[in-house]
């Protein structure tokens, strides 16, 4: 296949959409793992709908590629399974007609009024949990700034929005290098995220978490991941016991305390590896072990 071409790159998006919600991680949906009101097949319904949607089309700026994305969405599902992907893939695929999938910093940058209405409706339709008011250009009003001032006032509170402001530097200089380093270790993609998850959750408090629980929760979470990896992570069974019980704290109380903003930003570290053929999709998948999730 050439992977320059339009099918490559579905593929790849894909191919990231699906690892990501296969994969047993901490607190999320999982192939053997479904919430009350979400399962593992709206998200992958959903990773087949958005796939064609976030290809570069001319004509097609980012705020209308985003809003197509969450109206294909929608076609599949009723739930808001992937508001926090399509925000964070839809830059990078676009940034492919530029040459480079880092170019997508300059793509956010050309965004005018325009782009920044279009994406606040996007996330209005998508009607994602825990959105609350913000003092600025709120979501609910129509917006008066450029898609990269908007992005820069909502960066200490998402952090998708963070990406979109510092050019996707936690992405590419943190997340994707952890994801390597962890599939070099493993030797299979499923650990590999698995254990790119606990070192995200780790590193940054979960921002959707922060924004339905409040910040001194999502800093409790931070801790409780630095501790399962004090213990070894998933290469030993001490700190797979603490992953499991991590788990099923996330899990309580109806997933309140689910770690999505982390799921959307490895989803968008899986279609970087894949872009620059750091990992493919025939790459070994299943971890094995049998004290896990």
């Amino acid at each position: 296949m050439d992977r320059n071409s339009e099918s490559a790159v579905i593929l790849d998006i894909q191919t990231a959409c699906l690892w990501e919600v296969t994969s047993r991680k901490v607190g999320n949906v999982h192939r053997y793992c479904d919430f009350q009101d979400t399962t593992f097949l709206d998200f992958a319904l959903s990773a087949g709908a958005i796939a064609p949607c976030l290809l570069p089309r001319r004509g097609f700026g980012l705020g209308f590629t985003t809003l197509w994305a969450v109206q294909a969405t929608q076609y599949v599902t009723p739930r808001n399974t992937n508001l926090g992907m399509i925000l964070a893939l839809a830059p990078l695929v676009m940034s492919e007609r530029l040459g480079s999938i880092m170019g997508a910093w300059r793509w956010i940058r050309e965004c005018g009024v325009r782009e920044t209405e279009q994406l606040y409706q996007a996330i209005r339709l998508a009607n994602p949990g825990g959105l609350g008011d913000a003092p600025e250009q709120d979501v609910r009003a129509e917006p008066t700034v450029t898609l990269l001032q908007a992005m820069k006032l909502a960066a200490d509170r998402d952090m998708v929005a963070r990406q979109y402001a510092n050019g996707f530097a936690d992405v590419f200089d943190f997340g994707v290098p952890a994801f390597v380093d962890a599939l070099a270790r493993f030797g299979c993609v499923e650990a590999a995220i698995i254990d790119s998850q606990l070192r995200w959750l780790a590193t940054y408090p979960d921002s959707l978490i922060a924004r339905k629980n409040g910040t001194a929760i999502a800093q409790d979470v931070q801790k409780r991941a630095a501790e399962v990896l004090r213990l070894g992570g998933i290469a030993t069974p001490e700190g797979r016991a603490a992953g499991v019980a991590l788990d099923k704290h996330l899990r309580s109380d109806g997933n309140k305390l689910n770690p999505g903003t982390t799921a959307d930003l490895i989803t968008a570290c899986l279609f970087v590896a894949l872009r620059e053929n750091k990992v493919t999709p025939s790459t070994p998948f299943r971890w094995d072990v049998p004290d896990w999730l």
